[in-house]
């Protein structure tokens, strides 16, 4: 009986643990499955445009007039047209777009930049990067991996037959057709091929004109004074410096004041957008209506709107809005009102998120308790509740704090200062107070304010469009258009749908979605260099075979048999003469005609020193080339790569001037009455044929100019002649 109740007690324990173990595995998996619902914490904003700028978002498939401030992620796509440029920025990156340029976010999240550049040219500026950050650039032929923060230019050709990596500063890697490329800065990467992938190395050039547009862009951010109060993460913090001043306030630190008009109140000139995952989103107009309405906190000070940052030593969490909703689902008058949220209070996501996400988009956004923050955690997400209770903000009896349109101006994205409509206080305070706003979004919501520009607007070419990329980083599944999705946001008005959900939503037999990317094999490091542009080991004097108008990306197409520049054979033949492009060539005009017999030189014509006997003038018959045997070239011979190495016609050199045949030794000049006797030849035409000398010498051969007639001899002097030239002498 014992055992058996000691048997019992250990069957309620085993199953005790069991159960307490199953628990904090089901605890575990629905951690996990909120963790994969949570959005990211930065995406891209569109901050700057020049001349015309499209805007395509996640899963439509029709182009419209694009805004300054949207908010960018994964899906959404950008082309610059002609005579247009575009800046995009994560914080972390700038994307600077030249004209005729598109691109893709193909994944953007918190560790990973996914960009697709299926033609034109952009400049990626990296400031920091994680350990586990994945920077990646696809285009047609290849993808370039970033390894460390610098510089990058990427261009994709037109017709998608090459790239052009260049790199002014970092480091990086290019994959293509199971191929890899350590890139390093300050080199210029050209890719060739599709099917086998062909590269070719330069160093950079100067910076064009798009070069220095993208460095100013860069130093408005470096030099920002902005910066000293915020964190370097925070978005468009460049463009508070121009259009606000800060000031020091005991109560909430550093407070930005914009420059408005009276009257002015946070989240009112601009319009709302659905953008998924995280829902309702607010775009404003201004021109640095960016950071203060997806950053930090709004607080009224002495009649006076400002916005508090939050610690700059966080890093931050993007929100769309950082307000609460007043009314909506046919309260307030049928209207869709909100006020910002002020510091040290709680923000409420409408998207399904885990509790450590809550404490990071409020932590990074204001100085808040966490136990607060779990608490507004539990009682409104955990319950599903929309409307909160027992809590008192500060700005909503801010006079004029609260903007309201009705809700059909809000689902449809129109500008909410014309749409706004005159509340009281008293309407106010008797309205509900929800987390999220209750309206379900329509296509105009996706498309954003400008709607209506379909028509005109102007989008990448079709061969662009459905152009694909090479990808290294798997790219997740193409984003759900919205037509497949409204009746499912209708049920669930303001709320977006979950991750999970999303993947049932996609058509079974959809097409494939544009454009294309195909995802690299696993690449082998290249041992062998690339070519070379300018070959690097390439000696000055080059062969005169090699192309001079060889192009600076293109690989030299020069014979095998002069792949090594200056090498000379160690044993000259008549068929291999030393200089082989002047074979064919006329002889100079100063060159007496070769003998008949003849036909090639057997070796190279001035390769002896200058003989010690002197030589009076030029001699014509000797430049001529002689049958020397081979040997080795004398310390005194010039460089090969010279383009002669005969004697000039007009002043020869002492050490080019032939010497005699070594079969026939030349005898020293015979002398008659002191003087030496002039060769036969000097004067004869230079077209005399080469023949040796005759037996006999001229007979009127006048005496060179340079030496004297000897003296007649003299007779002995008579004595009167000695004496008179003795006298004369004394």
């Amino acid at each position: 009986m014992k055992q058996l109740m000691k048997r019992l007690q250990w069957t309620i324990v085993l199953s005790a643990v069991a159960m307490t173990a199953t628990g904090l595995v089901q605890r575990a998996v629905a951690q996990d499955e909120r963790d994969q619902d949570d959005p990211p914490s930065r995406v891209a904003r569109l901050g700057y445009m020049q001349g015309s700028v499209s805007f395509q978002p996640a899963g439509e498939s029709e182009w419209v007039e694009a805004v300054r401030n949207r908010p960018l992620t994964t899906g959404d796509q950008i082309w610059s047209d002609r005579d247009s440029r575009a800046e995009l920025s994560l914080g972390a990156a700038v994307i600077d777009l030249n004209s005729n340029t598109g691109i893709t976010f193909l994944n953007l999240d918190d560790h990973t930049v996914q960009i697709q550049l299926s033609s034109g040219s952009i400049s990626v500026r990296v400031r920091h990067m994680d350990s586990d950050d994945v920077y990646e650039i696809d285009t047609p032929n290849q993808a370039l991996s970033i390894f460390e923060p610098g510089r990058y230019r990427v261009q994709a050709s037109d017709d998608g037959t090459y790239t052009v990596v260049s790199i002014r500063e970092g480091e990086g890697e290019s994959t293509g057709n199971g191929q890899t490329f350590t890139l390093h800065h300050g080199q210029r990467w050209t890719f060739e091929g599709t099917d086998r992938l062909n590269a070719q190395v330069d160093e950079l050039g100067d910076p064009d004109d798009f070069d220095n547009w993208a460095n100013f862009r860069d130093h408005r951010s470096e030099e920002s004074q902005s910066a000293r109060y915020v964190s370097h993460d925070v978005v468009g913090y460049e463009d508070l410096d121009d259009n606000g001043d800060w000031r020091p306030d005991p109560g909430y630190g550093n407070v930005w004041y914009p420059h408005v008009a009276e009257g002015w109140a946070p989240y009112r000139e601009g319009h709302w957008g659905w953008i998924e995952p995280w829902g309702w989103t607010w775009v404003d107009e201004e021109p640095w209506g960016y950071a203060p309405f997806h950053y930090g906190r709004w607080v009224s000070i002495r009649g006076r709107w400002g916005w508090v940052p939050g610690p700059p030593e966080v890093r931050p969490v993007y929100a769309p809005a950082l307000v609460v909703f007043v009314g909506g689902g046919g309260g307030f008058g049928g209207n869709m009102g909100w006020f910002p949220l002020g510091p040290r209070e709680v923000y409420v996501p409408s998207y399904r998120v885990s509790p450590g996400y809550v404490n990071r988009v409020n932590v990074s956004n204001t100085t808040v308790n966490v136990t607060q923050v779990t608490n507004v955690y539990n009682t409104t997400i955990i319950n599903k509740t929309t409307v909160i209770n027992n809590v008192t903000y500060a700005n909503r009896n801010v006079s004029g704090a609260v903007t309201a349109v009705p809700q059909q101006a809000f689902s449809s994205g129109q500008p909410v200062a014309r749409a706004a409509v005159v509340v009281n206080a008293r309407d106010i305070a008797s309205a509900s107070v929800n987390a999220r706003a209750t309206v379900a979004p329509t296509s105009n919501s996706v498309m954003g304010v400008r709607a209506n520009t379909t028509i005109r607007v102007a989008a990448p070419p079709a061969a662009v469009a459905s152009r694909a990329v090479v990808a290294k980083a798997a790219a997740p599944p193409p984003p759900v258009p919205f037509a497949a999705r409204q009746q499912a946001l209708a049920a669930n008005p303001g709320q977006p749908i979950a991750r999970q959900e999303m993947q049932r939503l996609r058509p079974a037999n959809a097409p494939v979605a544009q454009p294309l990317v195909r995802q690299a094999p696993p690449g082998k490091p290249q041992t062998a260099p690339p070519t070379m542009a300018r070959p690097v080991n390439q000696p000055v004097t080059q062969p005169a075979t090699t192309p001079a108008n060889q192009p600076a990306n293109r690989p030299s197409t020069a014979p095998a048999t002069y792949e090594r520049p200056g090498a000379t054979p160690a044993q000259p033949t008549p068929a291999q003469p030393a200089r082989p492009v002047l074979n064919n060539q006329p002889a100079p005009t100063y060159r007496p005609a070769p003998s008949p017999v003849q036909t090639a030189p057997k070796a190279q014509p001035n390769n002896h020193p200058e003989p010690v006997q002197p030589q009076p003038s030029y001699r014509p018959e000797a430049s001529r080339p002689q049958p020397v045997p081979a040997q080795p070239v004398p310390q005194n011979r010039p460089p090969v790569a010279q383009p002669n190495n005969r004697p000039e016609p007009v002043q020869p050199q002492p050490n080019y001037r032939p010497a005699p045949e070594p079969s026939r030794p030349q005898p020293n000049p015979p002398v008659q009455n002191n003087r030496p006797v002039e060769p036969p030849q000097r004067n004869e035409p230079a077209v005399h044929p080469a023949s040796p000398p005759p037996s006999a010498p001229p007979q009127h051969t006048p005496p060179p100019a340079q030496v004297k007639p000897a003296p007649p001899p003299q007779r002995p002097l008579t004595p009167e002649e000695k004496k008179k030239q003795d006298e004369k002498h004394n």
